[in-house]
């Protein structure tokens, strides 16, 4: 069973998650930075809180613009899901967010090719 729930734009980032029995996909809308960060973190530490999803995809293809908090908030989560032995990984990187991800080295931290596309999410067929 699928359930879907949105978080309202927050200083212009829309938070979208989508539950099924084998993980979650969380996707961005908008500008992830100092204002709208907490938020995210907010919502990938309570999914990651009693019993976690075996994968997380953070899909960024529709976010314009990430900083330092953003990458923190994602950091965290990471760390917080490989001790729950649980995956997250990043889907949709690209143009400028992705040329930040390359320079600063964080491409080697993620997960960023096996993710599967949101279709087979919706499949439920998430390994």
């Amino acid at each position: 069973m699928l359930k879907h729930g949105a978080i309202p734009p927050t200083d212009g980032l829309e938070i979208t998650v989508d539950h099924s029995e084998q993980g979650a996909l969380v996707r961005l809308n908008g500008r992830l930075g100092i204002d709208s960060s907490p938020d995210l973190r907010d919502r990938l530490l309570d999914m990651l809180a009693e019993k976690p999803p075996k994968t997380i995809i953070v899909d960024l293809t529709e976010t314009s613009y990430i900083d330092v908090s953003g990458i923190a908030t994602l950091i965290e989560a990471l760390k917080l899901a490989r001790n729950r032995q649980s995956r997250l990984c990043l889907k949709g990187l690209q143009g400028r967010v992705f040329r930040f991800f390359e320079v600063s080295g964080l491409l080697t931290l993620f997960t960023t090719s096996s993710c599967r596309d949101d279709s087979s999410f919706a499949a439920a067929e998430l390994r």
